[in-house]
């Protein structure tokens, strides 16, 4: 049954979920980790890795990776919910 806005209750249950989830991978560090492993990474001037660090490391950013991508769907798109009371013009290209 749709309320007065157009959102059902399973929407607004995976919403409720989606959010949880969220705050879940930030508590548990899993994007905070990916991030500090990208700036190993780019910090081409301080630090010194073998490739078996580096790896390594891709190999613990991608499991992280994969493990944020499985409980959060990508943000690819932004649903609409409700009525558009105006027109919306995208630019899409080059610039």
């Amino acid at each position: 049954m749709a309320g007065a806005t157009g959102v059902t209750r399973a929407n607004q249950n995976r919403a409720i979920k989606q959010e949880a989830l969220r705050a879940q991978l930030a508590a548990g560090g899993h994007i905070q980790h990916v991030l500090e492993i990208s700036e190993k990474l780019l910090d081409l001037d301080g630090l010194q890795l073998d490739s078996l660090q580096v790896t390594r490391m891709k190999a613990a950013s991608d499991i992280k990776m994969r493990i944020i991508d499985k409980y959060l769907a990508s943000l690819k798109a932004v649903e609409h919910q409700g009525e558009i009371d105006s027109n919306i013009t995208i630019a899409w290209g080059n610039g």
